[in-house]
């Protein structure tokens, strides 16, 4: 049976497109750590929309993940016929003063797990000349971003990646697009312990800082899908912003903005 897999299923940007492809009758696997939220979400969807919904509990941060989620796919006989990386998690403030694990967790989320679930769908897609890959990185994949540095390191990473992996897929059929969200009204800023006064330094704040919903979102992602985009930006302001960071220099926006943070929390 052919499925969409989407990361990060349970909640956010991820919760809105999976609303949004059933709606559109795709069968669906969901992933994401909490099993008890992922089995009510299947059961009201298949029942709503008549289609097929699975899910797999599991932690993403995990390095052996990916394998899992591969081998359980392959045991239950589906075939991945649109992979959506969406599953990701940020931090800010200073560096060293950081939770070094909560670091390098991060990175295994947002780029390693990333990379291995790439890797190991794209094998079986060019194999049969047919498939999508989206990853989703964000506006911070455009600029270092002092204080909220490995998260903006790691989107740069995802926007690196994306945009030349894609080129590889072309002779084989296969169709992998670049999305970029910016600020979006989740549980984001909470998760990555932002949701106070450094979230402010960052200009991030859902109360004063330019936002979108996750429908919101998960409408202009399948608008871009549906167009075969290989590059997208989420929200007109959004859009104009990443064209503007293309020419401004990263010591610029890395002194300016780092000067900013600390004006705003009296550093």
């Amino acid at each position: 049976m052919k499925i969409t897999l989407i990361t990060g299923a349970s909640g956010g940007i991820g919760e809105a497109i999976v609303n949004r492809l059933a709606e559109r009758k795709q069968n669906l696997l969901l992933v994401a750590r909490n099993a008890e939220k992922l089995e009510q979400q299947g059961k009201l969807l298949a029942e709503k929309f008549g289609i097929q919904v699975q899910f797999i509990a599991a932690d993403l941060s995990a390095p052996a993940t990916a394998q899992f989620i591969l081998e359980e796919t392959q045991k239950r006989g589906l075939e991945v016929d649109v992979l959506i990386n969406n599953a990701g998690i940020g931090s800010g403030g200073e560096f060293s003063s950081l939770s070094l694990k909560s670091e390098l967790d991060l990175i295994q989320l947002n780029i390693s797990t990333l990379v291995a679930l790439t890797h190991l769908f794209l094998s079986q897609m060019q194999i049969r000349n047919s498939g999508t890959i989206i990853n989703i990185a964000s506006m911070a994949s455009f600029m270092p971003i002092p204080y909220m540095a490995t998260y903006a390191a790691s989107k740069a990473f995802v926007r690196s990646f994306t945009e030349a992996v894609s080129q590889e897929c072309k002779p084989y059929q296969v169709h992998m697009m670049l999305f970029c969200p910016g600020l979006t009204k989740t549980n984001f800023n909470s998760a990555a312990g932002i949701d106070n006064e450094k979230g402010a330094g960052l200009s991030s704040d859902y109360k004063s800082a330019p936002t979108q919903t996750p429908e919101q979102v998960a409408d202009e992602l399948l608008d871009a899908l549906d167009k075969r985009k290989r590059f997208a930006v989420s929200g007109k302001m959004n859009r104009l912003a990443a064209n503007m960071l293309a020419l401004i220099p990263n010591r610029f926006i890395t002194v300016n903005f780092a000067r900013l943070y600390r004006k705003r929390l009296g550093m």
